[in-house]
């Protein structure tokens, strides 16, 4: 992220300064400032927080369940993890060895992806503003990329042939379904910027024709947001996405994948209310599925790691404002936006 800094003269100050002046010292702190400051320091203590009251577990079952949950099953489907939402090394390491795909939305977080181990044709390449260049490498390893817009799809079309490989694509199509969030994760409704308008869906299929050796169109994808607490959803957005699966086969299309996206939620307010899974999420879906034997692709979100992290902060003072009394920590906005950008409720332990 760059910064612009605006520096102007200030009227107290005088355009010239003096600095071999011998009344300005060249150490203006004390000597024992340092000392002073590493005494006065306390030790900060660091305590394991667990982010979810759930009892003492034995290990090596919870290791197998969760294992279980990645393990490809005969309907065939994949468990994608964002790589933005964690992009730690050792736990990419570790999703990838559960049998996970990652989904990426630029090429610094594909590198990583690579660095992990992933197999590139069990990652996602998403977004709407990908660039070019991120596009080549996707296409040169070989990456599922999501066509999003007509810009877009002359993106993909032009990294295919910088990469001289033809790639495999799906279209991001928006189902128009509202999954009653707040607005700023609100993905798949007609107000959304993400994903095609059902309208075009022609225009697209035409354009896709028309780069047999550039692109292969393999799947349909959606997204509806982030935080979702209702599984119910998905399975309105497959109904609408299978009816225009069959509509892209009745043209020669070979379509195989189906991708539903995810956001699943968490329990921010650790009140132990019942969540649903990505196991629930395939349930829902799965009849339609299987009904017309796809494979199914699935971005579970922060619901994977989102309970694997906690954000340590040191205190820097306390102040008032006469009404409110405010801590101030060592963090910011940069380390954790979500709450001021749409009040999102994290705890405070």
């Amino acid at each position: 992220m760059a910064s612009t800094y605006l520096i102007s003269q200030s009227p107290s100050i005088p355009k010239t300064l003096n600095f071999n002046n011998s009344s300005i010292s060249k150490t203006p702190f004390p000597p024992n400032l340092f000392l002073l400051l590493k005494a006065s320091l306390k030790p900060c203590v660091l305590k394991a927080v667990n982010t979810t009251n759930t009892p003492l577990v034995d290990p090596a079952k919870k290791k197998t369940q969760f294992k279980h949950c990645f393990t490809k099953s005969d309907d065939g489907h994949l468990y994608c993890e964002n790589v933005k939402a964690n992009n730690n090394l050792k736990i990419l390491k570790h999703l990838r060895h559960l049998g996970c795909g990652a989904v990426l939305v630029s090429g610094n977080e594909l590198m990583p992806a690579l660095r992990a181990g992933f197999d590139p044709t069990r990652c996602i390449f998403n977004g709407n503003g990908k660039i070019l260049e991120d596009l080549a490498l996707a296409a040169q390893e070989g990456v599922f990329i999501n066509i999003d817009s007509e810009f877009d799809l002359e993106n993909i079309v032009a990294a295919a042939r910088i990469a001289g490989k033809r790639v495999n694509v799906l279209l991001r199509i928006n189902p128009d379904v509202d999954p009653q969030l707040h607005p700023y994760v609100a993905t798949g409704n007609k107000n959304s910027k993400f994903g095609l308008r059902n309208e075009k869906l022609q225009w697209f299929l035409d354009a896709i024709k028309e780069h047999p050796n550039e692109v292969k169109l393999v799947g349909a994808h959606c997204h509806l947001g982030s935080t979702i607490t209702k599984v119910d959803i998905f399975r309105d957005a497959a109904i609408i996405l299978i009816k225009y699966i069959d509509q892209i086969r009745d043209q020669g299309f070979e379509v195989n994948y189906l991708n539903i996206g995810g956001g699943l939620g968490i329990d921010y307010y650790h009140s132990d209310v019942v969540l649903p899974t990505p196991r629930d999420l395939i349930d829902t879906v799965r009849e339609l599925v299987l009904s017309r034997g796809l494979n199914l692709i699935i971005e579970p979100g922060r619901s994977l790691i989102a309970n694997t992290c906690c954000l340590v902060n040191r205190v820097t003072g306390v102040k008032t404002n006469g009404s409110k009394n405010f801590i101030v920590i060592g963090g910011s906005m940069a380390e954790l936006i979500r709450p001021s950008l749409y009040d999102a409720y994290h705890q405070i332990i």
